[in-house]
């Protein structure tokens, strides 16, 4: 698959798993617990494509990161299918708050990597990358807050949630470039 072809798949299941368990979340507050839960379960299965699907792009240029964020997507599909199961039992609200927050804490530590790795390999613009970097950081410490009892977890995910949907959007329209925008390369091709 082509890098274009590969960036528009990854743009397209970042913008499914943030309707799919936005979607989810939704109907699970509306009392449909078992269709907002398959939902949710869809949102796992995509978190988990992602990771699969951008191994490839970033393993050139970072192949730790590459490995990390697979894991780290894997991990937190896991954690996220766990809460699930806690929605569908009796401890619903805690077992499952806890098992978002766990989830997040893995999406924004690999988010992170992840986004320094678009950012060094050109793969997007330089100004998407950093914003991505500071909302999963962000992202992260809200997490980590919420474990500890701090209700702030949501203003905090705003930053990384809006990346994800603008990088969503821009892959799918344009894909990941053939050749990274800075590649020393074609920066010296350029010049010349």
């Amino acid at each position: 698959m082509s890098p274009r072809t590969t960036g528009r798949a990854v743009g397209a299941l970042f913008l499914l798993a943030f309707f799919a368990y936005g979607g989810g979340t939704a109907l699970v507050g509306a009392g449909s617990v078992p269709a907002g839960a398959l939902l949710m379960l869809v949102n796992s299965a995509v978190v988990v494509g992602i990771g699969v699907l951008a191994l490839p792009v970033l393993r050139p240029h970072d192949e730790l990161t590459a490995h990390a964020y697979l894991t780290g997507r894997a991990v937190e599909a896991v954690l996220l299918a766990v809460g699930v199961v806690f929605l569908l039992g009796t401890s619903a609200n805690e077992g499952d708050h806890y098992a978002y927050q766990l989830a997040m804490i893995f999406a924004g530590a690999v988010g992170v990597l992840f986004c320094r790795t678009l950012l060094r390999a050109g793969l997007v613009p330089r100004a998407l990358a950093v914003w991505g970097a500071v909302g999963y950081a962000v992202f992260l410490l809200g997490a980590v807050l919420e474990v500890l009892g701090h209700r702030v977890g949501v203003a905090l995910s705003v930053p990384g949630g809006l990346f994800e949907v603008a990088l969503g959007v821009l892959l799918l329209v344009k894909g990941f470039p053939a050749v990274p925008v800075d590649d020393p390369v074609v920066r010296r091709t350029a010049r010349a």
